[in-house]
């Protein structure tokens, strides 16, 4: 018979949080295999993490951590609002922006593997994501996250737990909070209009030019002179460059005193702004939309097929 190790009954708690002795009649009736001995378990328990960690994570909550000189922020995502409450997710999340901070992990992978134990689970940060998943019943992942070594001075701001930002500069951290600030409430994409993403700008010079040729068909409708191509051009490329100023940090109008620009305020307390990250919880994540009528639908379906 296979030995039943400290370890494979962690693993398999972390699994299906099951308590340790069951899991280890369940890993030593299944001679130590983990697989049927998960399933052993899941007849008693249902299969919460299995089902789980098939689901959408588009809640969730944005963490900072500091380590010596190092900051990070980090986005832990779950399912529904209701676990961003939870003291064992928020203590999970908490503990692994501090890792990244104290480790500098190159990845999430990475991340997951360091050493951590929360609420009877370990000894790995995955090992306590998966016992989570099991204990509170909803699937919940790391997603992303950005560390900022030591040596560079870094302005935080958190608003509420869904929205986080890190500043990186030198000079006045008064000027750099109200940086982080302003970069919580306006959200540009980049601090110059030359480093905003090439894709973006033909996404907006396609939606001006397709404003053009609606504005010169319904001139021509009204029996109407439609300008010349060279104003058509300019107009685009005017649309163009008054969307770049707007979603550039340094040409904003600053939050604070809407009578300069971000550049100027800047300039003004002598400080200057190398780079920022914002963290919006859930950005980019394709929420499900649930059919309640369709839902109820199937389920009498089912009862009848039963």
């Amino acid at each position: 018979m296979a030995a039943i190790t400290a370890s494979m009954v962690a693993e398999l708690r972390g699994k299906t949080d099951a308590p340790m002795m069951e899991c280890k009649k369940a890993l030593t009736e299944a001679e130590g295999d983990m697989v049927k001995a998960e399933e052993l378990l899941r007849v008693k328990l249902g299969s919460k993490a299995g089902k789980a960690a098939a689901r959408v994570t588009a809640e969730g909550v944005i963490t900072i951590a500091s380590a010596g000189a190092a900051s990070a922020m980090l986005e832990v995502n779950c399912e529904t609002d209701f676990v961003t409450k939870n003291d064992s997710f928020l203590g999970l999340a908490n503990a692994a922006a501090a890792l990244v901070a104290e480790h500098n992990p190159v990845d999430v992978a990475a991340l997951s593997a360091l050493p951590y134990t929360q609420d009877g689970f370990g000894p790995t940060l995955e090992d306590v994501r998966k016992g989570l998943i099991g204990k509170i019943g909803e699937n919940m992942t790391f997603r992303r996250f950005k560390r900022c070594s030591a040596g560079t001075k870094v302005a935080s701001y958190l608003h509420g737990t869904r929205i986080g930002v890190l500043v990186e500069f030198v000079g006045d951290e008064v000027a750099a909070k109200d940086v982080a600030m302003h970069v919580a409430a306006m959200k540009p994409v980049s601090l110059s209009s030359a480093e905003v993403p090439a894709e973006l700008v033909a996404r907006e010079r396609s939606v001006a030019a397709a404003k053009a040729a609606e504005d010169a068909a319904v001139a021509v409708a009204a029996g109407k002179p439609v300008q010349s191509p060279e104003i058509v051009t300019k107009r685009i490329e005017g649309g163009v460059q008054k969307y770049l100023k707007e979603v550039s940090l340094f040409n904003q109008s600053f939050v604070k005193n809407d009578k300069q620009t971000v550049e100027q305020m800047l300039k003004e307390k002598a400080t200057q702004v190398h780079g920022f990250t914002l963290y919006v919880v859930g950005e980019g994540i394709e929420k499900k939309v649930d059919d309640f009528a369709a839902e109820v639908a199937a389920q009498i379906a089912a009862a009848k097929a039963g």
